[in-house]
């Protein structure tokens, strides 16, 4: 994802930036091209497991390779996955 489209630019969905989740919810990692990202691009697209809440953001646990990595991401980037 380089840029969003033009209808789109400068968009935000409130439902998304506003959204609760509880701990042990997947999510899935998308970036908002709007806002700026506090997480490396290779994680784009990557599922992860909501482990608590910091602030506004959320803590969510990514597997890379065999270890787990913990990254603090504002919940805009978050998209929760049905189980």
């Amino acid at each position: 994802m380089r840029k969003k489209q033009t209808r789109t630019k400068g968009k935000i969905k409130f439902s998304r930036y506003f959204q609760e989740l509880k701990e042990g919810d997947k999510v899935s990692v998308i970036r908002e091209m709007s806002m700026p990202a506090n997480f490396p691009k290779r994680f784009q697209g990557r599922t992860g497991i909501v482990e608590g809440r910091r602030g506004k953001a959320y803590i969510v646990l990514i597997k890379d390779n065999d270890k787990g990595k913990k990254f603090i991401i504002q919940p805009i980037h978050l998209i929760k996955i049905k189980q």
